[in-house]
């Protein structure tokens, strides 16, 4: 089953615990801290539009886009006419109708991306359709939090409509990381049938962790200026237990 096929109809549920207010308000400051304030924002894997909504709130005019048509079905019930606009694209080969102001990426959605020539593709298409002086902003987890937080650990939770098991394997050789997911979902929640029975589905996520020496020469590649990578939690240079972590860049 493909990623977030089925965990999509219950990924906010078991995401309630990110603070996504928090990383909304951090984001924007750091934005009005390099001069922007508005204009159009492209979020790439917006998932459910979480990020996405609240940086609509913010003030920009957002464009959200993932790969995944479940998630996109869950962004678009919140959606209000004449708002967000939101597109089924690939990151790595996407077309806009036009230049933005501003680039924005969260939740991990660029260790998705799991090889150097794939990242590449990606900020070689942010430079294409960003606009002279464009901002481009975007987290990603660290070599640490693969190595020691998540690699060959398990994560389990139970709630009312559904549970998961989050087994992780890491391969620090390869720096791949292996999400297998088993979830049981109440049928109510999928088919809004009344159903107390739940429904056993299996899925396979893989990410790939990047050095953040290898991120700067791959912006550079692509054409993009690196300014700065700071700690999304702290937002001053990173330690080396950082866990996550915000690249910022600009178009010369």
């Amino acid at each position: 089953m493909d990623s977030y096929l089925s965990f999509s109809y219950v990924y906010d549920l078991f995401m309630d615990n990110v603070p996504y207010d928090r990383w909304a308000k951090n984001v924007i400051h750091l934005l009005q801290d390099y001069g922007v304030r508005d204009g159009v924002m492209v979020d790439l894997g917006c998932g459910t539009g979480q990020m996405t909504m609240r940086l609509r709130d913010g003030g920009f005019t957002m464009i959200g886009m993932d790969l995944s048509a479940d998630m996109l079905t869950i962004a678009e019930e919140s959606r209000q006419p004449g708002d967000i606009l939101y597109t089924l694209q690939d990151m790595r080969e996407f077309e806009l109708h036009g230049t933005v102001k501003t680039f924005v990426s969260f939740c991990d959605s660029m260790n998705y991306i799991t090889s150097k020539e794939d990242l590449l593709s990606v900020f070689q298409k942010v430079y294409h359709y960003l606009e002279d002086g464009g901002l481009f902003l975007f987290d990603m987890n660290t070599p640490f939090k693969y190595r020691e937080l998540l690699g060959e650990n398990t994560f389990a939770e139970t709630r009312d409509e559904g549970s998961f098991i989050w087994e992780n394997e890491y391969d620090e050789e390869t720096r791949t990381n292996i999400y297998d997911l088993t979830l049981y979902i109440k049928k109510d929640v999928l088919y809004q049938d009344g159903s107390e029975d739940f429904e056993q589905f299996f899925e396979t996520h893989i990410q790939h962790c990047f050095e953040i020496q290898e991120v700067e020469e791959l912006l550079g590649e692509a054409g993009l200026l690196f300014i700065e990578c700071i700690d999304a939690e702290t937002l001053e240079a990173p330690k080396e237990d950082a866990e996550r972590v915000y690249f910022i860049a600009k178009k010369k």
